[in-house]
């Protein structure tokens, strides 16, 4: 398990999740919101009409449900801490050198 930064445009939040999730942060929070969310008949819950169109609606917490859920079941993600929304320059030095995604 390894450390990484998650936010969805609010505060910065660490969790620990599997290795590969670490390893290929970017490509798993892309599979979770380009794919996972708009064809998955499991991500109902996330999409919400806006006008004509529907869109999606979803935070970080919904990317580690996600893997715990669907990808990694046996290996579950946790939050670690809530950093507020702090710079990435200002994180805490045990977190600095982590992965980071903002969704």
């Amino acid at each position: 398990m390894k450390k990484v930064i998650l936010s969805a445009d609010g505060d910065r939040v660490a969790y620990l999740v599997p290795d590969s999730v670490a390893e290929h942060l970017e490509e798993h929070c892309l599979k979770f919101c380009d794919d996972w969310l708009r064809n998955s008949p499991n991500a109902e819950k996330y999409r919400v009409k806006i006008g004509e169109e529907t869109g999606v609606c979803y935070t970080e917490a919904d990317f580690i449900e996600y893997l715990n859920a669907y990808v990694f079941p046996d290996c579950k993600s946790r939050m670690l801490k809530n950093l507020g929304q702090i710079s990435l320059r200002n994180l805490p030095v045990e977190y600095r050198d982590c992965p980071y995604f903002n969704f």
